[in-house]
């Protein structure tokens, strides 16, 4: 059998897939389209990141196709019902980079709470500027609101809880008397009172037609004023325009955003220039160690669901 990898992956998991079956690797064939299809007409297996596109027109040149692996846990770059109309299995790695996602949380949350660690060219040039940064918030003790209860968002709040922060969490496949709330120390809350006590705002829901433009200027006006906003999730879930406003009114404290409605990012989006904002291309779940993790667990799956479809 054939399986072809349009974006990076692990070369160590690479070797595996390929002691099993012919693998082709090439990072940057995600870039070329047409290459990519022609490629999947004799292919078994493809394994993408989130930048594949995997929909009706790649699926219609990959007539042998049986497993898409996904090196990550969104699925909104593929067509999950046309793979399931042509019996392909969609493999995602559930769980394999939460703890990346979680450490990026807490990590950004405290830099925007102190707001100190930007002062690097200040101090090297000979300025003290001691007063204007000696205000800074410290995380134990702040409300960590987290939207979207699944494994990550589980993992954040143990995070924040080791940090002394007090966890609420709101999901709408969850009820309120749901044992995972007790089980993890959280406390169950609906949306409009945990924008109102958390210090520390973080999403952790997919992108669909009831989260599209779920944090919208709305429900930053109803967040406690000063607070944090952290996306990690999907882009299309914060209107970013509206993000852009509280951050230069003051109404946000700060901002981590590492997914967008478009991406990459367009030059001239409002976001550009703001301040206490922090913006990364769509890496919170890829770390090293993440990325190993991702990869591994792709490969066993995939060598597995390509034995039991011979």
């Amino acid at each position: 059998m054939r399986i072809v990898i349009s974006e990076f992956m692990d070369e160590a998991a690479v070797a595996a897939l390929a002691a099993h079956h012919a693998t082709e690797y090439d990072r940057d064939l995600v870039d070329r389209r047409e290459e990519l299809k022609a490629k999947l007409i004799d292919t078994d297996a493809l394994i993408v990141r989130n930048r594949t596109q995997v929909n009706v027109e790649l699926l219609a040149a990959a007539t042998r196709l049986r497993v898409v692996g996904r090196l990550g846990v969104g699925l909104d770059n593929i067509d999950v019902a046309a793979c399931a109309a042509r019996g392909i299995a969609v493999i995602p790695a559930t769980g394999a980079n939460a703890l990346a996602v979680a450490e990026y949380v807490i990590g950004v949350a405290m830099f925007l709470l102190r707001g100190t660690y930007l002062a690097t060219a200040d101090v090297a040039a000979g300025k003290w500027p001691r007063g204007p940064l000696s205000s800074g918030r410290e995380i134990a003790g702040k409300t960590l609101g987290i939207v979207g209860f699944g494994g990550i968002g589980r993992l954040t709040g143990r995070l924040g809880r080791a940090l002394g922060m007090r966890v609420i969490g709101v999901d709408a496949e969850l009820g309120p008397n749901h044992a995972v709330w007790r089980e993890e120390g959280v406390l169950p809350s609906t949306l409009d009172a945990l924008l109102a006590q958390a210090d520390v705002l973080t999403l952790h829901v997919p992108l669909v037609p009831a989260t599209r433009n779920l944090i919208d200027a709305s429900r930053i006006a109803a967040m406690k004023p000063g607070a944090i906003l952290v996306n990690t999730a999907r882009g299309g879930v914060v209107d970013e325009a509206a993000v852009a406003a509280a951050l230069s009114s003051g109404r946000l404290g700060g901002a981590a955003l590492d997914v967008f409605e478009k991406e990459p990012l367009p030059a001239g989006s409002p976001l550009a220039g703001c301040p206490n904002l922090i913006l990364t291309p769509h890496i919170a779940g890829v770390t090293a160690e993440s990325n190993e993790r991702v990869s591994s667990m792709i490969a066993e799956k995939v060598i597995e669901a390509l034995a039991t479809r011979a």
